[in-house]
């Protein structure tokens, strides 16, 4: 494989074109690439960015991913970096190569071939995938929501599934419309509320074949002994009395041993009967990152890195987001795998990644836990801001909450697009509202 020539200019490459990786190649893109200071490219294997936390929407459908998604190619031209389809499959630190394994179109063929990209300096921002722990049925039965792609299939899944309960000839089965989500955390618990309403949404637009009362059921599975384990328990405790207000049907102490076509077995032996599972439970960095290049990794695939954000092995290779394993000082914990973590981390970047390329010092990152939130979609949002009022803690419900998670995405959005078109957007998607389903039907 032959690299592309870049010329004499500092080469950045940033691969993963997450929260933390877009954001960090976007800026990055204006403050070097358009002043002619760096080259910067972004790698992802998808051709489009969504916001993670908003998956479980895609997921549910109360989102149209066509309205939100970012198409890499033209914000890269528009924002002064380049874009590279592909997956990283081999990192090269003698050559300074990263190696691209070939892209194919959705009906086998090939569309861009194996290939290695340059670099000065490397961010690897890659996230993490979901870890299924070996349990037996979750690759052949469940769908995860690491990606866009895995999100959208479990919509048109579930959407297909209520389309043949209505056309079929007998009644509907136990479990056929019954939807199990496997892990407590933040994504699994708005997940269950989200399908909560859409699915009894899509029973009302005509299936009256479908009795949402006795057919449609969530169900919440978590092998610790509450939900959301991350977040403060009083929280977690408001979270539980809404899921248990709207019917959601919460199992905690329960784990999973097994999934299967028809259903979820429990260790106690007991059996939740389901066609539609979705597995949330836990993460892990992608298998790929394994002693890649010799770096040092944890077993969960993470990289580790020193408090500059720096790989232990090599300072010219940097890891951010998910994928990254950082204990800082004075702490016995790593920094969590949050949207909040990362989007510090990229922050920290901007700044110093500059700083590296003219030869000044580094200093090191610190993360600060500004706290969580948990949106229930429209039943309710929930949350806790960390040292909010004079170094204290506060728990914060209802309308406030809901505008304190949707801030997030907008800022989010302003990082990409700046403050002009991310309030045009907002305004645009508010007028589309009005003559849209509630709920995408397929």
């Amino acid at each position: 494989m032959v690299p592309v020539d870049e010329g004499n200019l500092h080469r950045i490459v940033v691969v993963g074109g997450g929260a933390a990786g877009l954001q960090l190649a976007t800026k990055l893109g204006h403050k070097l690439g358009r002043r002619g200071k760096a080259h910067v490219t972004l790698v992802d294997r998808a051709r489009t960015h969504i916001w993670k936390p908003l998956l479980h929407e895609v997921a549910a459908g109360s989102l149209d991913v066509g309205h939100h998604a970012v198409d890499y190619l033209h914000h890269a031209h528009s924002h002064h970096f380049r874009y590279r389809i592909g997956q990283m499959t081999g990192l090269d630190r003698a050559a300074r190569q990263i190696q691209l394994g070939a892209s194919y179109d959705n009906e086998g063929r090939e569309v861009t071939p194996d290939r290695s990209i340059p670099y000065d300096t490397l961010v690897l921002a890659v996230g993490s995938t979901t870890n299924d722990f070996g349990t037996p049925g979750v690759k052949e039965h469940a769908i995860a929501l690491d990606t866009q792609e895995q999100a959208v299939r479990f919509h048109q899944r579930m959407i297909n599934a209520m389309l043949r309960a209505h056309t079929q000839e007998g009644p509907v089965r136990p479990g056929q419309l019954h939807v199990v989500v496997i892990g407590a955390g933040a994504t699994g618990t708005e997940l269950a509320a989200e399908l909560h309403r859409t699915t009894r949404d899509v029973a009302a637009t005509g299936m009256d074949r479908i009795d949402p009362a006795k057919d449609l059921k969530i169900t919440l599975v978590e092998a610790a002994d509450r939900i959301l384990p991350a977040v403060p328990a009083r929280l977690a405790g408001e979270v539980m009395q809404l899921l248990g207000k709207i019917g959601v049907d919460v199992r905690t102490g329960a784990r999973v041993t097994e999934v299967r076509a028809d259903g979820v077995l429990l260790a106690d032996g007991s059996v939740i009967p389901s066609e539609l599972v979705v597995w949330a439970a836990g993460v892990k960095a992608p298998a790929f990152l394994h002693d890649i290049g010799g770096l040092e990794t944890t077993r969960n695939n993470q990289l580790v890195v020193t408090p500059t954000l720096q790989t232990t092995r090599d300072p010219d290779i940097f890891a951010i987001g998910d994928c990254a394993y950082l204990v800082e000082q004075g702490s016995d914990v790593p920094v969590p795998p949050r949207a909040q973590a990362a989007h510090q981390q990229a922050s920290h970047l901007i700044k110093w990644i500059p700083a590296k390329i003219e030869g000044r010092p580094l200093k090191p990152f610190k993360y600060r836990d500004f706290g969580s939130l948990v949106s229930l979609g429209e039943y309710s949002t929930v949350g806790n801001l960390m040292g909010f009022i004079q170094g204290k803690n506060m728990l914060i419900a209802g309308f406030f909450a809901r505008l304190m998670y949707r801030s997030l995405y907008k800022m989010h959005e302003q990082a990409l697009h700046g403050t002009i078109k991310t309030a045009l957007d907002a305004l645009a998607r508010a007028l589309t509202r009005r003559t849209e389903p509630r709920v995408k039907l397929h």
